[in-house]
């Protein structure tokens, strides 16, 4: 008597098995998340490896070398009024790349209320924060460049190892900036066109009250968000360690 249940348990998970590799095997979805947010989960998964890696990679440079580490504080100065003002132009960076997260939020809101047009203006006025804190990066890197004299392969301010691993990472982050800049400003044109009006809802993701499927704006967000957090660990990382 007891090995009844045994085998009937047993025969139900073989009979899960079966289904699960027959969704799977003819494209089926097998889990109630739609395969645009699967995607860039696991496109976002991967690049959290390569950014763990970097600054992996920095923080043992960092803590290995035996020459002395710029001080963060007056490498990334600014002279307000004669005076040196430490890290200004990282904090108002900071600030700004944050507050484009605020933005993106209502956004994706926006849209999934089917207010396409407010959806829109603020997925541009993402854009904007991350094409102006791009530009301050661009800035920070003549500043280094030009004035400090820093350089990939050498730095007069102490170990060489720093021009090196801040342009590798920063300048991969700027990448990203960059690239959801352009992503953000083609979903909001498309959204204004109506291209995602007539899609077809998928599962889990719950249809606008217009009928259109605007999921799209939400995968744009979590890319833009995930851009957001690792600068908050390069800020922390690098310029106040």
């Amino acid at each position: 008597m007891t090995d009844m249940p045994l085998e009937s348990h047993g025969g139900g998970q073989v009979a899960g098995l079966r289904g699960l590799v027959a969704d799977w095997s003819g494209d089926q979805q097998t889990f109630q998340v739609a395969w645009g947010k699967a995607m860039m989960w696991i496109f976002l998964l991967s690049d959290t490896f390569i950014f763990g890696s970097f600054l992996t990679g920095y923080m043992t440079v960092r803590t290995s070398t035996i020459v002395p580490w710029p001080n963060p504080s007056e490498v990334f100065a600014l002279d307000i009024g004669g005076k040196p003002v430490p890290l200004l132009l990282i904090a108002i960076m900071t600030f700004i790349l944050i507050s484009s997260s605020g933005t993106m939020a209502m956004a994706v809101n926006c849209a999934y209320r089917g207010d396409k047009a407010t959806a829109a203006k603020l997925m541009f006025a993402t854009a904007a924060f991350g094409a102006t804190f791009v530009s301050m990066q661009a800035f920070e890197w003549t500043k280094l460049i030009m004035d400090e004299g820093v350089r990939p392969w050498g730095n007069p301010m102490g170990a060489a190892q720093f021009g090196s691993v801040f342009f590798m990472v920063t300048g991969f982050h700027g990448l990203h900036v960059t690239a959801g800049v352009i992503y953000l400003c083609v979903v909001a044109l498309r959204l204004l066109a109506g291209k995602y009006d007539a899609a077809t809802p998928k599962s889990g993701s719950g249809p606008a009250p217009s009928g259109g499927n605007y999921q799209i704006v939400e995968i744009a967000g979590l890319y833009w968000h995930f851009v957001d957090l690792v600068w908050v660990f390069i800020f922390a990382l690098f310029y106040l360690w």
